[in-house]
């Protein structure tokens, strides 16, 4: 079991899939980031005029920490772990609240968006993905790794 945990086989296919799959997400929903904008507003966490500046910034988040971690590029795993920690906290709230909205996790063409229920289905995938993030952290600190720099110096 040890061996398997400490390949870099594992580490890699997960790094990748994790990285393809915010990428993916981030380039769904900038095709439609007004309606992006308008999920976020359903989520009554933040005013309706800073709703497409979060859009943005949450859809560029995406595009670059999930390329990054396709590159294993240094911080972008954990600037895809603080996504995913921000997406379970505003997805929490909202199963608070009782509203059943679409959760915008892929832009306007997610089938989730017309499942009943489907903010109990994003949570569930965010848990997993907590955990996908959490066994990358676990094996760079078991086998040391450390990946690329965001920038070249000669300090690393």
């Amino acid at each position: 079991m040890r061996v398997v945990f400490l390949s870099p086989v594992p580490y890699r296919v997960l790094r990748i899939f994790l990285g393809v799959l915010f990428l993916a997400s981030g380039l769904a929903k900038s095709m439609d980031l007004v309606f992006f904008s308008k999920t976020i507003q359903a989520f009554a966490i933040i005013p309706g005029s800073l709703c497409l500046p979060a859009a943005v910034m949450i859809v560029l988040a995406e595009i670059v920490f999930g390329g990054g971690l396709v590159l294993d590029i240094r911080f972008c795993l954990g600037g895809i772990l603080v996504l995913v920690l921000g997406f379970m906290v505003v997805v929490g709230h909202a199963i608070h609240m009782g509203y059943d909205i679409d959760c915008g996790c892929f832009g306007p063409g997610d089938p989730e968006a017309s499942a009943f229920r489907g903010l109990y289905t994003a949570l569930y995938r965010d848990m997993a993905l907590l955990v996908v993030a959490g066994y990358l952290f676990l094996w760079r600190h078991k086998t040391g790794h450390r990946p690329v720099p965001l920038w070249f110096n000669k300090k690393n």
